[in-house]
């Protein structure tokens, strides 16, 4: 089985409108970065970039 240790959820913010809209697991370990995907932003109503929160 694998090591439940290693994944954590993370917040992901719109960068336009500084919403909180989704939430993703990431594995910490292997990737050290930040995450930023294009997602849909339901308040900005239109595909923004979303980084990962602090």
């Amino acid at each position: 089985m694998a090591k439940v240790g290693n994944r954590q959820n993370k917040t992901l913010v719109c960068t336009e409108c500084n919403n909180e809209n989704y939430r993703v697991s990431k594995n910490v370990k292997n990737t050290t970065d930040r995450l930023e995907l294009k997602k849909y932003c339901s308040h900005c109503r239109k595909h923004t970039a979303h980084k990962e929160k602090k």
